[in-house]
């Protein structure tokens, strides 16, 4: 009886096999034009970068290099009319959404818990402070400028926690309303533009306030709005700044979900519900942290990391290269005055609030 049993298992398992690596093969073929072009971008942007110190010495006297992650953005958004067919799209998409998790979640080998508990219960209050704030400013704004109490929802939970995650996370809780889907549209293309502004314009504040890497990370990770260029804008200032930056950014992450039941129960009334919330468990976030403490044990050898860095380092650069590919300055200027006037309000209070918290508890 086992004899013949044993075949038709084996069999089984073949099959399996087989659809396992024709599934691996469409979605190479699929998303391979998409991963392929980020790549070149982002291997662009890095052989570029000692060059714009060359050229910038040559113009100031201050060999002064523009970061690998800032350039790949910059390359891809002026490639962006190229990019935007539809055999490129895949592989953008799980640039952006996929890989840049993982490598996100990698950088956890390069911070320990002590750099952690560093940030202090101060920071932990100007963070939510500064969300709460900002989450009530965009209500305000809403009613001020006439527009529907669900956009300023949106725009101030996508600005207050992580961006876009965040506006279509919030959208599962609202009413639904005859502007629902192309304010959400909006929001997330609105927020990603002014992440890309704030991960190149956000970094020259240090020397102007006064920071040092570690407060600069610290603020560059309560106020910029998606992951993707947190991690941008902490890097290109240094490794102390960057760590920083990712660690408070991954706490705002960790409050997505009190924030949508928030609004939720807040909108229960008209339509919307904390019932409905549709949250993504942040388990990159959640890697990350497990990651960090494998790291504070020591056990984790120098050339594992070293490896482990490299591979998280050319996988943001290759995720940033997708997101500027994928951003689109033209959409953006085609929206309504009024629904930019109330994201770049929540934009300004959060950096605001976070720079002024930042004065009271450093």
């Amino acid at each position: 009886m086992a004899e013949q049993g044993s075949p038709g298992r084996g069999s089984t398992v073949d099959a399996v096999v087989g659809m396992r690596r024709a599934q691996a093969s469409a979605f190479v073929r699929r998303a391979g034009p998409g991963l392929a072009l980020s790549a070149v971008v982002a291997i662009a942007s890095v052989l570029a970068e000692p060059l714009t110190a060359r050229l910038i010495g040559l113009a100031t006297g201050r060999p002064i290099a523009i970061p690998a992650v800032v350039i790949a953005l910059l390359i891809g958004m002026a490639m962006h009319a190229f990019a935007a067919q539809p055999r490129f799209e895949l592989g953008m998409v799980f640039a952006v959404k996929k890989l840049l998790r993982v490598a996100i979640a990698l950088l956890g080998l390069r911070i320990a818990l002590g750099d952690i508990v560093a940030l202090g219960a101060g920071t932990v209050f100007v963070v939510i402070a500064a969300m709460a704030l900002t989450i009530g400013s965009g209500l305000l704004f809403a009613r001020l400028l006439r527009c529907d109490d669900s956009y300023g929802a949106l725009s101030g939970a996508a600005t207050a926690v992580c961006g876009a995650s965040a506006a279509l996370a919030t959208a599962t809780v609202l009413p639904q309303t005859q502007n629902k889907d192309a304010d959400t549209v909006f929001t997330v293309v609105a927020v990603n533009a002014l992440s890309t502004v704030a991960m190149v314009a956000y970094p020259a504040l240090g020397p102007v306030l006064g920071y040092d890497d570690r407060t600069l990370g610290i603020l560059l990770g309560a106020t910029i709005h998606d992951v993707a260029q947190v991690v941008g804008a902490g890097y290109s200032v240094s490794e102390t700044a960057g760590n920083s930056a990712v660690i408070v950014k991954l706490f705002r992450v960790f409050l997505l979900l009190p924030v949508v039941v928030g609004v939720g129960w807040w909108f229960a009334g008209r339509g919307g519900g904390a019932q409905n919330a549709k949250v993504p468990v942040p388990l990159f976030a959640i890697v990350f942290l497990a990651l960090v403490l494998l790291n504070s044990t020591g056990l984790v050898p120098g050339p594992v990391k070293t490896a482990v860095g490299e591979v998280s380092r050319w996988g943001l650069l290759i995720a940033i290269a997708a997101l500027g590919l994928g951003t689109s300055v033209t959409a953006i200027l085609k929206v309504g005055w009024r629904h930019v006037a109330v994201v770049c309000g929540t934009t300004l209070v959060i950096l605001v609030a976070a720079i002024a918290g930042l004065a009271i508890t450093h």
